[in-house]
């Protein structure tokens, strides 16, 4: 794999990056892929989460390898991860700010969490902009989502070939992070797990896809 750095970016605040994180780098690593998390995110949310997952299942049994640290240093982590990694995937702040700007720079395939609602499709423009400037291939992952209200269909049309895949509203993406859980470690026929193993699947097919035009390229 030659495009291998995801970077989850959204500027509004609460669009659920941590959680679509944490989620879908277990399931990557369930699929057999080496998979490293940064949280580059002052919050420091899937910090918090790592260190109950460590708590269960032991330091060196998490199935995971973590990093949390400042932007500035991100360029050289990135950079000695892709040597090692399958997925390097990585947790920015809120606000397109100089640590997020970073991040959206070294990534490969940008995801970006929104929504279904007016505020959080116009918070994404400038995530959007930024990625297009740096000409960074981005997709949206609608999130938390009630499939039959009518602003869900409004917002899925408006961003079109952006859309990625879809997550329901559920508690169980909350509940299984509360454990330091992925959902689907906990929750393995549910509905829930079966959105995030779609989206794993959809992540890796990009990646793919992306590796072979670059090798078609340099033939």
């Amino acid at each position: 794999m030659y495009q291998k750095v995801i970077t989850i970016a959204q500027q509004k605040g609460g669009a659920g990056k941590t959680t679509l994180a944490a989620h879908l780098s277990v399931a990557l690593a369930q699929k057999g892929l080496q998979v490293a998390m940064i949280d580059i995110d002052p919050q420091g949310s899937l910090t918090e989460w790592y260190k109950i997952r460590e708590e269960h299942f032991g330091e060196e049994h998490t199935g995971l390898h973590f990093f949390s640290l400042s932007g500035w240093s991100l360029g050289t982590e990135v950079s000695r991860l892709r040597r090692t990694h399958d997925i390097i995937l990585i947790d920015s702040p809120p606000h397109v700010e100089t640590e997020a700007r970073a991040a959206i720079r070294h990534a490969d395939l940008i995801l970006v969490p929104v929504q279904p609602s007016p505020t959080d499709l116009w918070a994404t423009q400038a995530t959007l902009q930024l990625a297009q400037r740096e000409k960074i291939p981005t997709r949206i992952v609608l999130n938390r989502v009630n499939a039959v209200s009518r602003i869900y269909e409004i917002v899925r049309d408006e961003l079109g070939d952006f859309s990625l895949c879809t997550l329901g509203n559920r508690v169980i993406y909350a509940a299984s992070l509360m454990e330091g859980f992925g959902v689907t470690e906990a929750a393995p026929s549910s509905p829930a797990a079966e959105e995030i193993d779609v989206l794993a699947g959809k992540v890796i097919r990009l990646i793919k896809q992306s590796a072979s035009k670059q090798l078609a390229e340099t033939a």
